[in-house]
């Protein structure tokens, strides 16, 4: 029988990462496609923290997940984790691995595929499973010009995938868990790296993208710094973020870490306007399943147009003032006059 494994990641704020119940999601949909395969979980963590997330897990259909324990794994470690991980994987010989796109994920993965010899599929945007029972994932190639999709010709097959590229399960899949618990072998291991502090950056703090509901993104249309500080005063009209193209990053008028796209965020907001981005398919990657799109763009044959709800052709000086005139004068809060539903 079939069987596929997500890696469980958890936060430094000791919480599952919501990538994990993405992945829960679509793992169901896979396992559907290879006659009801089980789906598992494979946790590392300090010990005692699983007792905190069996209720999550049961409630997010997996048959089976292999807890490793111990007061070393306290914060993530390379070293440690990766030997947990290919031991429980050799022991439960998965045919699909699923890791989320996160910043432990990416380190994690190839050291896992390294230590397998097996193939390792990053940054997914799209997984299926083909008419020979093989995961077909789907990615950017080529600086995103173009979408292949990759089949890996041994077992286990491996892929990541980027947090908020799949959707959760809308309600709770409730399935008869097993928890079974591994010791892990780590006792001779030394770690080459120590935690000491980690430091949350003040951007990142600021524009917390991965929640917002809102979000108003800027691109090289915005062309200067003047043109960024009227998206601020927009966004902070709606009660929106202020993410960037990486166009906009690269000109130097936004920080590297609201960028949006395939080599930065995926967000998927309940609102997403794009002001001065002509569309890439680097940025769409990490913006198309926003709930509803609006763009503002002076070229109306831009590709942007070609994913948006609506839009606005015309100068972004000119439009972008406009609406906050119209939202500040408007009745009650300005921020709720925006129907997002």
């Amino acid at each position: 029988m079939s069987n596929i494994m997500l890696y469980a990641e958890v936060t430094k704020e000791n919480y599952l990462h919501t990538v994990v119940f993405e992945l829960a999601y679509k793992a169901q949909e896979l396992a559907k496609k290879l006659d009801n395969a089980s789906v598992s979980a494979l946790l590392i963590c300090k010990t005692g923290l699983a007792e905190n997330f069996k209720e999550a897990f049961i409630n997010s259909g997996f048959d089976f997940v292999y807890i490793a324990e111990s007061n070393r794994l306290t914060h993530y470690s390379t070293e440690l984790y990766s030997k947990i991980a290919v031991d429980i994987i050799r022991e439960v010989k998965p045919d699909i691995i699923l890791v989320g796109a996160t910043t432990q994920g990416r380190d994690l993965a190839p050291r896992i595929s390294s230590s397998l010899h097996t193939g390792l599929t990053a940054d997914c945007i799209g997984l299926d499973i083909n008419e020979k029972g093989q995961l077909a994932a789907t990615r950017p190639t080529f600086g995103g010009k173009l979408m292949a999709t990759i089949l890996c010709k041994t077992l286990p097959q491996m892929a990541t995938v980027r947090p908020k590229v799949f959707k959760p399960a809308p309600e709770n899949i409730v399935k008869d868990t097993k928890f079974i618990y591994i010791k892990p072998e780590i006792d001779n291991i030394q770690k080459k790296v120590e935690f000491i502090e980690f430091v949350k950056g003040l951007n990142t703090a600021i524009n917390e993208l991965d929640s917002a509901e809102i979000i108003v993104a800027g691109g090289k249309g915005m062309k200067n710094e003047a043109g960024f500080e009227l998206l601020k005063n927009f966004a902070q009209c709606i009660g929106g973020c202020v993410a960037a193209s990486r166009g906009a990053v690269d000109m130097g008028l936004a920080p590297s870490d609201i960028q949006i796209g395939q080599t930065g965020k995926t967000v998927t907001p309940k609102l997403y306007i794009a002001c001065g981005i002509s569309g890439a398919i680097q940025h769409i990657v990490g913006m198309q399943d926003s709930d509803k799109i609006i763009a503002i763009n002076n070229d109306e044959k831009a590709p942007i147009f070609d994913v948006s709800d609506c839009g606005f052709v015309g100068d972004v000086f000119e439009v972008i003032p406009e609406l906050i005139r119209i939202i500040k004068n408007s009745n009650g809060d300005a921020a709720s006059d925006i129907n997002i539903s």
